[in-house]
């Protein structure tokens, strides 16, 4: 583990505590302080998290209804990306990760150390499409199969009238503009994903496996962030990412994914299917929830470029406080007025009943050390 970056981050932290525990009492505004003077609820203090920024509209929407619930509560979440957020998370830096990857074996007997002889869990929280966006003035929907995708991002696909390209998107007047990936330079659970989902539908053109980085000698930019990709694309014809699709917005044009003989087009619904799809981690204990998705799979309306993020738990907290904290407010998350919230916020794809109820005993089984 690198240390300097986890003090970076704990050091990051303390300094957004420390700005946020000197303003207002009600640091969401005039809703949260209404919903203080009729809360019947007693429970309060701080609980602090990192990682994904791709959940970063979900934790908005998640902090803000949670708080009207439990007004005496602050939930500090900062969006440093997913290998910052699980580095925080074993330095004992915070007390949950937002992560787009479940922990790695390595990663889950290191957990030991911060959270107990049991470790950390995994527990599905946001489901969301990862697009190809991409800069085509005019050109708002484009068909691309695996091996497209994967040809573009290698630097080998360099003007958008590649015949590749044509010969699935026959009915558009493609331009000679230059090719411009765009990927991330955080370490990135996006990245892990869309870098997954290559390897497992064409290894022979993706032979490098999942990775949260970015392989460095691949041709393109690179942006930190959801936010940071999309905003570099914005601003350069041409230019091409991958992005969670809530990030995703005009003037950006988004790919359909070749699925079996058909392309499906970025949706909830089409991420919901996939992930209903996905099978439980072998190996892990009974409240541990990562998912194995099908990438390969062709189910009619299957998005598979999907990202499951989870966050990440330790099975035992020292402090009984965080506890009860950590508890209530990862219940709510995965309830179904969490997931509605985060739904409307970010466009995310709700888990299904059945996930909720294995979260929800998940959340539930963990206890004080």
């Amino acid at each position: 583990m690198n240390y300097h970056r986890v003090a970076s981050i704990a050091a990051g932290l303390a300094a957004i505590l420390a700005v946020t525990s000197c303003g207002s009492d009600y640091p969401l505004g005039p809703e949260q302080e209404a919903a203080a003077r009729n809360a019947t609820s007693t429970l309060s203090g701080t609980i602090t998290g990192a990682g994904s920024s791709a959940q970063g509209p979900a934790m908005n929407a998640w902090q803000a209804e949670f708080a009207t619930i439990h007004p005496g509560v602050r939930v500090q979440y900062s969006p440093d990306g997913s290998g910052a957020g699980r580095g925080a998370l074993l330095a004992g830096a915070v007390d949950f990760a937002g992560s787009d990857a479940y922990l790695s074996d390595e990663e889950l007997e290191e957990s030991r150390e911060a959270c107990g002889p049991d470790g950390a869990v995994n527990i599905p929280a946001y489901v969301a499409p990862i697009s190809i966006a991409f800069n085509l003035p005019g050109i708002e929907e484009l068909n691309l199969d695996a091996e497209t995708i994967a040809r573009i991002f290698r630097g080998e696909i360099r003007t958008w009238d590649d015949p590749a390209i044509v010969e699935q998107n026959p009915e558009l007047d493609l331009p000679s503009t230059p090719v411009a990936p765009v990927s991330r330079s955080d370490d990135s659970g996006t990245t892990e994903n869309f870098t997954d989902y290559l390897h497992a539908v064409v290894p022979e053109v993706w032979p490098e496996e999942a990775d949260g980085t970015f392989p460095a000698d691949l041709a393109g930019e690179n942006a930190k962030g959801n936010a940071g990709v999309v905003s570099t694309v914005t601003g350069t014809e041409g230019a091409v990412t991958y992005a969670d699709d809530s990030a995703v917005g005009p003037p950006l044009g988004r790919a359909k994914l070749r699925v079996g003989e058909e392309y499906v087009a970025v949706s909830a619904e089409a991420a919901a299917a996939a992930v209903d799809a996905a099978q439980r981690v072998e190996g892990r204990s009974e409240f541990d929830i990562a998912l194995d998705l099908d990438r390969r799979t062709t189910a009619t309306g299957a998005y598979p470029l999907v990202l499951v993020s989870y966050h990440v738990l330790c099975s035992t907290y020292e402090n009984e406080e965080t506890l009860e904290l950590v508890k209530a407010f990862e219940s709510f998350v995965v309830s179904s007025e969490g997931q509605e919230a985060s739904a409307e916020a970010a466009g995310s794809a709700p888990i299904s009943q059945g996930l909720s109820e294995r979260a929800t005993a998940a959340i539930e089984a963990i206890r004080q050390r």
